[in-house]
């Protein structure tokens, strides 16, 4: 029998398969609280530990499939030191671990209300730059033949997150200062973004030639944007191409040196005006797919067999909780499933207005229509 990471290479390489790998996308957390409240689930999924987060534990509970990535950061290190600025009965004003300074609620998973952003200007740069060194060893495993070890026996697929350009760099500016800074200074941004890029070279070029001396194979790359709202992209077409395009190339060249053929890039909305252009940077697999903005068949129809896409499972039929809308959202599987390149999963995190036996149906009837068997 296939293992997940052989269905998952079979899968997005267009080859013959005999079911895509059972994944799902993950959980805002009061949606497990509410669970819990209703004892529908165990109280200690949302227990974290070492070994696993809530995430992980919800995912091995549900019976689903697993894909991991090193734990290498590529991330600013150090973080922030989180700091409550200000709270009242409701909400608290916090600068957060990325020095963001946001409003959020109390006792609720939302998005918070940005207040203010770490880097305004150059100086703010300069200071920023300091938490991305790629030599610190905070950033690597300290026992990669132990890592090695624990990996050569895995049936699982295995990827290196790389991060942002776009994405980071909103957190530095904030959406608005950061479009202004695209048309009145744009070398600045341009200087931004090839530092990050820089980063996250030095990063993956580090832990690709550990994996080689280790014999670790990757299967895939993932990185995060979230740069679409849903009538398009936060820049505009051309900006992206300019800034954007060759600084993926440069990563995506890296890590196919090193067999690694496969990028997914996390963003919602509306991306159709983006996935040539990620395609051209090397960036091949479009992350959730949200339906509401960007239905999987438009861009299979679209894109033919350039593009690999997981998600696309619209959350919102969950939210109506009926068999039939279920059903219905899931009509659609079949067809993409047949022309391969795709691993169906819910368009994002299930939200806390799905109740647990309308999931449970889902779950049910994905695994029937993907072929799988489960006690769950």
């Amino acid at each position: 029998m296939p293992t997940t990471k052989e269905r998952f290479q079979k899968v997005f390489h267009y080859e013959e398969f005999d079911r895509p790998p059972d994944f799902e996308f993950g959980y805002w957390e009061e949606t497990l609280e509410k669970w819990i409240n209703q004892e529908k689930i165990p109280q200690n999924i949302l227990q974290n530990n070492d070994d696993e987060n809530f995430q992980e534990k919800a995912e091995k509970y549900f019976g689903f499939e697993r894909r991991q990535t090193l734990p290498i950061d590529v991330d600013l290190n150090p973080r922030f030191e989180r700091k409550v600025v200000e709270e009242d009965e409701r909400t608290r004003i916090v600068r957060n671990e990325r020095g963001i300074t946001c409003r959020e609620l109390k006792n609720h998973e939302t998005m918070p209300e940005w207040i203010d952003f770490p880097v305004k200007d150059y100086s703010d740069f300069e200071k920023m730059k300091k938490r991305y060194d790629p030599s610190d060893p905070r950033r690597y495993p300290s026992d990669w033949e132990k890592l090695a070890e624990k990996y050569s026996k895995r049936n699982y697929p295995l990827g290196i997150f790389c991060g942002s350009l776009y994405g980071w760099l909103r957190y530095w500016m904030g959406f608005e200062r950061l479009s202004k800074k695209f048309v009145k200074e744009p070398d600045f941004v341009d200087e931004m973004m090839s530092f990050l890029t820089e980063h996250i070279y030095e990063v993956v070029k580090h832990a690709l030639e550990k994996c080689e001396k280790h014999s670790i194979q990757l299967d895939f790359s993932a990185w995060w944007e979230d740069m679409c709202f849903n009538k398009g992209p936060l820049i505009s077409p051309n900006l992206f191409k300019k800034f954007m395009v060759p600084k993926y190339k440069k990563i995506t060249t890296l890590l196919e040196k090193h067999g690694v053929d496969i990028h997914y890039v996390d963003s919602d909305g509306k991306i159709d005006e983006l996935v040539p252009l990620w395609l051209e940077g090397g960036i091949n697999c479009m992350f959730p797919v949200e339906v509401a903005h960007t239905p999987p068949e438009r861009i299979r129809e679209k894109f033919g067999k350039d593009v690999l896409m997981m998600g696309g499972i619209d959350k919102r039929a969950l939210i109506k909780g009926t068999k039939e809308a279920i059903d219905e959202e899931l009509e659609k599987l079949p067809p993409l499933l047949e022309t391969g390149g795709y691993i169906p999963h819910v368009d994002h995190r299930v939200p806390a207005d799905v109740n647990f036996d309308s999931y449970k149906y889902y779950m049910k009837k994905k695994r029937e229509i993907i072929g799988r068997e489960t006690d769950n």
